[in-house]
């Protein structure tokens, strides 16, 4: 027996942006009671799985223990509970999550700015050599906040000078609290 089709990947990104395509077409399409008719059945699908997933939320929160870790570190029911505006973790804490995906790139949160949704991040260079890549690290972070944080609609990555920095007595660094 194989195992269920529904343990496969799936991108969150690429599913949302076909459902718009989709509804697009049949809003183009002439026909306006095929599009509203197309909306209604979207909104009414939210809306069962937006219930079950607040259940399923519900349920965790009473097991002992913290069973919601799990799900909390999984991008496919990340991405569903903020969707759903479901997830328990605010804003700061998922985008840090989602960086900590992509902790190989050495991001820090410069910031962000809620109006635009652009969220500014700062890079270390790796020693001099040319290995960091702001390209490979702004893709990264955006793939990884896609997931975690989709109120981030884009991300400017900036490189830091190599070696310590220095910081003036009696002043907290950029974004400290």
């Amino acid at each position: 027996m194989s195992a269920p089709t529904a343990t496969r990947p799936v991108d969150a990104e690429q599913t949302g942006r076909r459902v718009e395509e989709v509804l697009d077409r049949l809003a183009a399409s002439g026909d306006p009671a095929a599009a509203e008719a197309a909306e209604e059945l979207v909104r009414s699908l939210m809306d069962f799985y937006g219930s079950g997933l607040a259940r399923v939320l519900h349920l965790l929160s009473a097991a002992p223990g913290d069973p919601l870790a799990g799900l909390l570190a999984d991008e496919l029911v990340a991405s569903l509970l903020v969707l759903h505006d479901l997830h328990p973790e605010d804003r700061d804490t998922r985008i840090t999550r989602a960086l900590d995906s992509v902790r190989e790139h050495a991001l820090d949160v410069v910031d962000f700015d809620e109006e635009s949704g652009a969220l500014t991040l700062r890079t270390r260079e790796a020693g001099g050599c040319g290995c960091g890549s702001g390209d490979s690290a702004r893709e990264a972070a955006r793939a990884a906040l896609a997931c975690f944080a989709p109120e981030v609609r884009t991300v400017d990555v900036r490189t830091a000078p190599a070696g310590p920095t220095l910081l003036q007595i009696g002043t907290a660094p950029t974004g400290a609290r």
